[in-house]
């Protein structure tokens, strides 16, 4: 029999592995709090699409409002329970999913940051699985309708990193690396905290920028004086990494310790990551935009507590100072409440 599989935040990345899952036929259920979403995906299918007409789908897939979780109660229990909610969320979404977990059952945090220990405060430790998406540009444009911006990753970019909090390589780690796989390329990985930072010091060197200045991706990282500014926050992200511990992983061809000396001035360094970030930028659809931008033309709480300022914090702690970080950070919180408006104007000073 197959497994019951839940996810709780059907929106982009959520709504977009689900809808592969459910289209490679695994018995997926969409939870969500967004009640037009829910009823689109109801009465007319998720409308998954991409950058290439191969990539369009129109999936039949059971969706459900949180209000209506509690009918999990009589149904056959969720053998694994996805949480793909924003960062923020995270706690009542574990607490919510919980209590309807088949005995073996287990949580996956598919979601940016690191949120397995706020899991793990309502699950156990033992119930929690780590599934970082690694350059997968996904956008909820509307009810119902996903977009892909950005190319397929495949052999050339393993996109899903699924990994146990332990570090060992586990049967249930392997079985989720395969029902994502239905997405897009996976693995699983011995190095769930280091692919963790990784991924959040690629997020926090375009997600915040890409708000306060109001640019695409394609745009910020072409534009000279926005890409110094992202290189220099993925540097100073990279060296509270190190200094935390982290056993970093190549970020898109960047590897760590370059990415490091480019924006501390090592010409060298800056050339081959300048080059690289071009390359990726032409890419692009014109149209991606990173999650922060979505949320912020959405009129959303963005998640930026646990990108900037979770580098900013974290870094504080230890006393390796992210003062670009903290910088940035502040200036997102004034997008949020208006004070300012997106320009690229905001970053000309950092």
């Amino acid at each position: 029999m197959g497994k019951r599989i839940a996810v709780v935040g059907a929106g982009a990345v959520g709504g977009y592995v689900g809808g592969h899952m459910a289209r490679a036929r695994h018995d997926v259920t969409l939870i969500d709090p967004w009640p037009q979403h829910v009823e689109y995906v109801r009465n007319h299918g998720l409308q998954l699409t991409g950058m290439t007409p191969q990539e369009r789908h129109t999936v039949r897939v059971k969706a459900m409002h949180v209000c209506e979780v509690q009918s999990l109660s009589k149904q056959t229990p969720v053998d694994v329970a996805f949480i793909s909610t924003k960062s923020y969320d995270t706690e009542w979404a574990a607490l919510l999913i919980q209590q309807y977990l088949a005995p073996d059952g287990f949580i996956v945090s598919l979601q940016n940051c690191f949120n397995e220990e706020r899991i793990a405060n309502y699950a156990g430790w033992g119930r929690v699985v780590g599934c970082i998406a690694s350059s997968i540009a996904v956008d909820l444009y509307q009810p119902g309708h996903i977009k892909r911006t950005g190319p397929l990753g495949g052999e050339k970019h393993i996109v899903f990193r699924v990994g146990e909090v332990h570090g060992r390589i586990t049967k249930r780690a392997e079985e989720v690396a395969q029902l994502v796989s239905a997405a897009d390329s996976a693995k699983v990985t011995t190095n769930l905290w280091g692919e963790r930072w990784s991924k959040l010091v690629i997020n926090s060197m375009r997600n915040g920028l890409s708000a306060v200045t109001g640019m695409s991706g394609g745009e910020r990282d072409l534009n000279d004086m926005v890409r110094w500014v992202g290189i220099r926050l993925g540097s100073q992200a990279m060296r509270v990494g190190q200094a935390l511990g982290f056993q970093l992983e190549s970020m898109q061809g960047m590897k760590p310790e370059t990415l490091a000396r480019a924006g501390e001035g090592s010409q060298d360094a800056l050339a081959e990551v300048t080059e690289i970030l071009r390359t990726i930028a032409r890419e692009r659809s014109d149209d991606q935009r990173p999650s922060l931008v979505q949320d912020i033309m959405k009129g959303r709480r963005t998640e930026n507590d646990f990108i900037n300022g979770f580098v900013a914090a974290k870094g504080a702690e230890i006393g390796v100072p992210a003062p670009l970080h903290t910088a940035l950070h502040e200036l997102v919180n004034r997008i949020e409440r208006h004070e300012i408006k997106p320009s690229p104007d905001n970053v000309a000073n950092l």
